[in-house]
């Protein structure tokens, strides 16, 4: 199957400044990653350059298997921008509208009324931009990139204006996104939103890439936390294959156990550790 996304040896320089310098990225159809990074580390460079919006000084892009930024890559995909302003005036049904011109979507009212309900707007079309929220907006804004069905999603920040429902809807949208085989590369700095969705997690910074896996992959054991009736033993040391036996010599020396915790790192952890620990 052709990939949504396929980057070899991007690189990108702005005069003397190296923006990316050789990365390597793919996102496969139905996958859903997490680009991480500092700022100025490169992720802004590279989702432009997926959307045709920047030439690479080296390598290559494509989507779908097109040239990013040629005609039929650029229908392939769906971009929603951190900053992005639509106008105050307008209703929901009209930027999605105007959204579905630009992309020559002939989906109609049917397809504005299904992104609508998608987003949870749904019976809002005619509700304009200046009397909804920053959150109503956001969704709207993801509501646009999905017009016309692309086969990569770019999204840039897409829960940053949402409160934790809103965080819900958003992803259960991705889930479904997965499910329907649309690949979504997604920049956030809501690491615990990338751990709970994201298939895949590509950290960069200083326009590499330093380390990529699963969330669960990256992220390293803590050891075991035993609650017991003489206090909470914290073994650093031990794993989960390890807790029976533990639990059993304890039990068998008299100490009583009123509870076990498996300790795991989080995705921050091994973010600040490929990003922090490179300039240590």
């Amino acid at each position: 199957m052709t990939a949504a996304l396929t980057a070899r040896a991007l690189s990108k320089r702005y005069g003397r400044t190296t923006a990316l310098e050789g990365v390597d990225l793919e996102v496969a159809e139905g996958e859903l990653v997490g680009l991480l990074g500092p700022n100025g580390a490169g992720k802004s460079t590279l989702v432009k350059i997926a959307c045709g919006l920047v030439r690479p000084t080296g390598g290559q892009a494509q989507v779908a298997g097109a040239p990013a930024g040629s005609r039929a890559a650029r229908a392939s995909t769906g971009y929603l921008a951190e900053l992005f302003r639509f106008p105050s005036w307008a209703s929901a049904e009209e930027v999605l509208a105007l959204h579905q011109r630009l992309a020559r979507s002939d989906g109609g009212a049917k397809e504005r009324e299904a992104l609508l309900a998608q987003v949870g707007l749904a019976g809002e079309g005619d509700r304009r931009m200046e009397t909804m929220s920053k959150g109503m907006q956001q969704r709207l804004g993801i509501a646009q990139a999905l017009v016309g069905g692309p086969r990569l999603v770019l999204l840039d920040e897409p829960t940053s204006a949402l409160d934790p429902g809103g965080r819900r809807t958003v992803r259960d949208l991705l889930v479904g996104l997965r499910e329907r085989g649309v690949g979504v590369l997604l920049n956030s700095h809501l690491l615990s939103e990338i751990e709970l969705v994201c298939d895949r997690v590509v950290i960069i910074d200083g326009g590499r890439v330093v380390t990529e896996g699963r969330p669960q992959d990256l992220t390293a054991p803590g050891g075991v936390e035993i609650e017991t009736s003489e206090g909470v033993r914290r073994l650093p040391d031990a794993r989960r294959d390890d807790v029976p036996r533990i639990v059993r010599e304890l039990v068998a020396g008299g100490t009583e156990v009123y509870g076990v915790r498996v300790v795991t790192g989080t995705l921050e952890d091994a973010y600040l550790a490929a990003v922090v620990g490179r300039d240590t």
